[in-house]
């Protein structure tokens, strides 16, 4: 991925987690007797040695299927399998009425997938069609999680919580309160100003305004025109489902930063003067660069009075075509002083601020890209999600509501190493891995949180 995406959405982390997209997709209908080995048979057999890397992208797939899913990304979607349950071991079961299309039991060293193939016709036989629809672990426990989330080289926390209200229940965590550098989880606070301006009146979903600020990393908006008119609903949609920069400094200029700053302390940041001023991405980035090494010494060193007037006062300077890059490039650079922040409680607490607001719009920006896909997200009834990366920082939070008992909980973690990039696809396994314990009645034992460091 380009440095210059790797702010955009976590969901861009996690995708890979929940299934292989189909390409095309049709099972051969009044298929005749099946022959001694089908081809769904014989490309079944082959999954082992698929998901180990020993038969070819282009001998097994067909290239509708390749067209939808680049080799490079269906790498790293089994990168992330192997990651999150341990390397593939035998197909358990493979079942098809048409020789063509059915049902794998894949076992993998820590769980056994369900997998969806879909084979076309003979000679090639080649895979139209493969989705994980399922996935049970074997064994898995909360502690086992929390181990290898602590084993990762940097600092790390993570919180599973059921929200009740403005309750936040504890069940596991570590390093709850404290505060991570979090990327683009900051955009939270911009949906939940939004939203409250919307419930004031003051503004309304339908509004329209001119994507004024553009940015890098923004999916949606790159290379649009400046001053495109677009609602303030598409807005947030883009900043929450793809992560889009532009969106997100079009919003804060619209709110106000004064705004959003009073309405995160409002949602229970326990650290917003790490988050004040609020800065944009623009403004993040091109201070993290060369290009502006003398106003960055300046402004970690500043006074937030004088922050805000650095901030200010070059306007006209910290814009995109002055962004040089270098953050993207090699190693982290200022993650624990050019960056937002958060705990994986004041995450909790800002999901929850935002349930509160029985805002159908917001609801819905958060769910559009649910960050685990269909799979993980099958025992939730809603299920939204926020992530964050940069080079040293990956972060990911998911609030959904348990299908077994209607219960809501907040699923979140946070890795920094200011000397580091890191492996998203490991973090994102580690994640999902929660949430899936979360999801399982009685998959979390509640324990008392621990002491702030």
């Amino acid at each position: 991925m380009n440095r210059l995406h790797r702010l955009a959405a976590a969901a861009l982390l996690a995708v890979p987690l929940a299934a292989l997209p189909v390409g095309t997709v049709h099972a051969q209908p009044g298929t005749t007797a099946r022959a001694e080995q089908s081809a769904f048979d014989r490309r079944a057999g082959q999954l082992v040695a698929l998901f180990e890397g020993r038969v070819p992208y282009a001998d097994y797939f067909a290239p509708s299927f390749r067209a939808a899913i680049p080799e490079a990304r269906f790498g790293e979607i089994r990168e992330n399998l192997v990651g999150q349950y341990g390397k593939p071991v035998a197909v358990k079961r493979a079942t098809s009425d048409d020789g063509q299309s059915g049902t794998i039991l894949l076992r993998f060293e820590r769980g056994t997938a369900t997998i969806r193939l879909d084979v076309g016709p003979a000679p090639e036989a080649l895979v139209l069609g493969l989705r994980v629809t399922g996935f049970v672990a074997a064994n898995d426990s909360i502690a086992a999680v929390a181990a290898e989330i602590a084993a990762l080289p940097g600092d790390t926390g993570f919180l599973v919580a059921e929200v009740d209200g403005d309750n936040i229940r504890h069940i596991a965590g570590s390093g709850t309160d404290r505060q991570f550098a979090v990327g683009s989880i900051f955009k939270l606070y911009v949906l939940d100003e939004l939203a409250a301006q919307v419930a004031a009146g003051k503004r309304h979903w339908d509004d329209v305004a001119p994507l004024a600020h553009p940015s890098f990393s923004s999916a949606a908006t790159a290379n649009w025109p400046l001053n495109t008119p677009v609602t303030l609903q598409t807005l947030a949609n883009w900043m929450i489902s793809v992560s889009d920069n532009g969106a997100a400094d079009t919003l804060i200029h619209l709110l106000g930063r004064e705004t959003i700053e009073a309405r995160m302390r409002a949602a229970g940041n326990s650290a917003p003067a790490r988050n004040t001023p609020f800065l944009t991405t623009v403004e993040a980035f091109a201070l993290k660069g060369n290009n502006f090494a003398d106003l960055r010494s300046a402004f970690l060193s500043g006074s937030e009075a004088e922050q805000r007037k650095i901030v200010d006062d070059n306007a006209d300077r910290l814009t995109l075509a002055n962004v040089d890059g270098v953050s993207f490039e090699g190693k982290p650079r200022f993650i624990d002083s050019l960056e937002w922040f958060a705990s994986p409680m004041d995450v909790a607490r800002a999901f929850a601020d935002l349930r509160a607001r029985g805002s159908a719009p917001t609801m819905a920006a958060l769910a559009i890209n649910n960050g685990v896909g269909p799979a993980a997200a099958a025992d939730w009834s809603y299920l939204g999600y926020k992530g964050g990366s940069e080079l040293g920082v990956v972060s990911m939070s998911l609030l959904g509501q348990r299908k077994a008992d209607g219960k809501w909980f907040v699923v979140t973690a946070s890795w920094n190493n200011a000397a580091l990039d890191l492996d998203g696809n490991k973090f994102a396994g580690l994640v999902t891995r929660l949430l899936a314990l979360a999801a399982k009645e009685g998959g979390v034992t509640p324990s008392a949180p621990p002491p702030a460091p």
